[in-house]
């Protein structure tokens, strides 16, 4: 689970990275321009979402070796 995280994670980053070069910040909301700010939005919600998979998991591995 960890690697796959990890490389959503990557994924993920390189993706918003990418997308950071096709904002016209002239005109940041017309055309392809607003579909790069989605798609960055997009990326950073998967981000997220990984590293409070990440987390819950190992306040899981935690819990359970309480136990």
């Amino acid at each position: 689970m960890r690697i796959v995280s990890a490389i959503i994670i990557v994924i993920a980053s390189a993706l918003a990275i990418f997308n950071t070069t096709k904002i016209d910040f002239e005109a940041p909301f017309k055309g392809d321009s607003m579909v790069a700010i989605i798609t960055i939005v997009a990326a950073l919600c998967a981000i997220i979402l990984m590293v409070i998979l990440r987390i819950s998991k190992r306040i899981e591995q935690k819990v359970k070796e309480r136990q």
